[in-house]
């Protein structure tokens, strides 16, 4: 599930047309050479290569950008072939492909009522599954989407009914915190709060989850909190209430979170996701 619906305002003028999950950052290509992609297809691609086939995005008004860079133009492929720009038709082609086999599913969420609203307008899409959540507009870059992996992993060894993602923030206000108990590298969660004024730990949430299809139960009980939003943290300690266990694994220093969602972090994005895939780190990563 990649939720994309929010209106981007920190980022405006450049989101009054063009989704923010669209802005693009330094990648990868086929051939091995430097080039960029809109964040929302370096995750798709991530999440695709981990082996999920069926996606749902969250979109709203204004979001057709998105829906029609995953529609395939083939029109488009001939065109560069013509012009002999054979290598950037044959990446082209190969995201087409990825498209081909798999199965994508658009929820529109009409008014933009919180990440947790968003989550649960997908209800549908997940039947009686668990699911993973990525935002739109947040990508990891770990060796063979290892944070995935262990995200997993710890999901079905603890038979929890939420995993989480956390990072060590120095400065962790205007993020989701967790409060959680580390026992051999996996956090137990005992309270998740949204943006607190005085944040109780440094443990802030990565807006990727692994959930239990209880989640929509408990965001279906849920009321508008910070923001005057249904906020997805809060569903999750709406859980801890309930008595589910909450999880939680953290990422590796070795492990890059690109963030656009502010200019600020925008900036920070393109220079990690350039020196990154330009330099040795990708190297020593992927080789």
């Amino acid at each position: 599930m990649i939720p994309a619906a929010g209106l981007g305002t920190r980022l405006l003028s450049a989101t009054k047309e063009q989704p923010k999950e669209m802005m693009p950052v330094f990648a990868r290509n086929n051939s091995n050479s430097l080039c960029v992609k809109p964040l929302v297809q370096l995750l798709y691609e991530q999440l695709y290569g981990f082996g999920l086939r069926e996606f749902c995005f969250i979109v709203g008004r204004g979001k057709r950008a998105i829906e029609d860079h995953f529609t395939p133009d083939h029109e488009f492929i001939n065109q560069l072939n013509n012009k002999g720009k054979n290598k950037l038709a044959y990446d082209l082609e190969a995201f087409y492909n990825m498209i081909k086999g798999s199965t994508i599913i658009w929820v529109n969420q009409p008014e933009p009522q919180g990440f947790g609203h968003a989550v649960l307008t997908a209800k549908p899409f997940i039947a009686n599954e668990p699911f993973l959540v990525c935002a739109g507009d947040t990508y990891i870059i770990s060796h063979n989407g290892h944070h995935l992996k262990r995200l997993v992993e710890t999901h079905l060894k603890y038979r929890a009914d939420a995993t989480l993602l956390l990072q060590c923030i120095k400065d962790p206000k205007g993020y989701g915190i967790a409060e959680a108990r580390e026992v051999k590298g996996v956090f137990e969660v005992q309270r998740v709060v949204e943006k607190p004024e005085k944040p109780p730990s440094n443990l802030a949430l990565m807006p990727i989850y692994l959930f239990n299809p209880i989640i929509m139960t408990a965001l279906e009980k849920t009321t508008p909190g910070f923001g005057g939003e249904i906020q997805l943290t809060d569903g999750i300690q709406k859980l801890i209430d309930l008595g589910q266990r909450v999880c939680a694994v953290k990422l590796k220093e070795d492990e890059i979170r690109l963030d656009i969602g502010t200019p600020e972090t925008y900036w920070e994005a393109l220079s990690l996701s350039y020196k990154h895939f330009k330099g040795e780190t990708y190297a020593r990563l992927h080789h």
